[in-house]
């Protein structure tokens, strides 16, 4: 047996030799050590060696396997190292380089992160809710009637099961109300839904970002200080902002808010940017039957809220004369973001 090995061996190193690409060196392999192979038939002889005789048969046979594994390997370098050379055979290596394009953060994302840093500074912690939501927390928790223009299937994307894509993100603040107890200092970015025809002010879906404080005595200069701030540190310090009286369901009294800029060229104009107010009681009145305590109860917090689209911040930061820009993914357009 002791020549069947040596023979094996020496046949084998032959074989691997003469390989000329990884297919022919794996059937050398295979036919040497494979489970058939001829050096595995050898081992399994091992049982009719006689004991004395065992050592050093074993012995022999290990060292046989470690050449012929050794001269596997080696020649497995060799091979992957001629492959390489071929791939690499006819390239110039002294052509300069293609120019390598970076990506960029996309401008909502921008605005998106700054004024959500912003308000973090001040205290405010992150929220999310659902995108698909109910009639309750989209609408009648926020005080909102049943004949309201919003409400109707025209204006808003509904599903046959009676729910609808939300139409802001302001049933966040429902839902954080529902599970929190105050204070409640939370803000919500994400997408809105309405059936608005598209041009250059309009999408179906836009990105909101809204707010919510309550707490115990929480009054209307918390509110005027904490917006002012906030967009004199978006648009600049010297930022002139002024809020309007307006009317919104769920706050009361309600405000709209401009900045006045100053573009190149152009008188001072105001431009509105958010919407905001003192939350309504009767929001708070739902919030305390939806939970059935009373812990939001109207006479014992008050609250401010306030909301702005992100699409219009981006726009009016960078100059943006049509929304459309903002989903088309023109790189053309996003290249000046980089």
């Amino acid at each position: 047996m002791n020549e069947s090995i040596e023979a094996i061996q020496s046949e084998a190193l032959v074989q691997i030799m003469a390989a000329r690409d990884e297919r022919s060196l794996e059937d050398a392999r295979v036919a040497v050590l494979g489970k058939k192979g001829s050096l595995t038939g050898i081992a399994s002889g091992i049982k009719d060696v006689p004991q004395e005789n065992k050592a050093a048969f074993g012995q022999l046979l290990n060292a046989a396997r470690a050449a012929i594994t050794a001269a596997l390997e080696e020649k497995q370098v060799t091979l992957r190292d001629l492959t390489d050379r071929a791939a690499l055979a006819g390239i110039d290596v002294t052509l300069p380089p293609r120019t390598v394009m970076a990506g960029a953060l996309h401008p909502l994302t921008l605005i998106r992160d700054e004024a959500i840093g912003i308000l973090r500074r001040m205290g405010f912690a992150l929220a999310d809710g659902p995108e698909i939501e109910d009639e309750f927390h989209c609408f009648d928790a926020l005080n909102t009637p049943a004949d309201h223009p919003a409400r109707n299937e025209k204006d808003t994307f509904y599903f046959h099961s009676g729910k609808l894509l939300r139409t802001h993100t302001s049933s966040v603040q429902i839902r954080t109300m529902e599970s929190q107890s105050p204070p409640v200092r939370i803000i919500a970015p994400g997408s809105a839904y309405r059936r608005d025809e598209i041009d250059a002010t309009h999408l179906s879906v836009f990105n909101q970002l809204e707010g919510l404080y309550v707490d115990d005595d929480v009054s209307l200069p918390d509110l005027k200080g904490t917006l002012e701030y906030f967009l004199r540190e978006l648009f600049g310090t010297a930022t002139d902002v002024r809020f309007r009286p307006h009317f919104f369901p769920f706050t009361e009294p309600s405000f709209e808010i401009d900045v006045q800029l100053q573009i190149k060229g152009q008188s001072p104009r105001w431009i509105e940017v958010a919407g905001c107010g003192m939350v309504d009681p009767a929001v708070f009145e739902a919030i305390c039957q939806s939970r059935k305590d009373r812990i939001f109860d109207p006479e014992k917090v008050t609250g401010f809220a306030f909301g702005m689209g992100l699409d219009r911040l981006a726009m009016i930061r960078w100059g943006i004369k049509d929304i459309r820009l903002l989903i088309e993914n023109d790189a053309r357009f996003l290249r000046q973001f980089s």
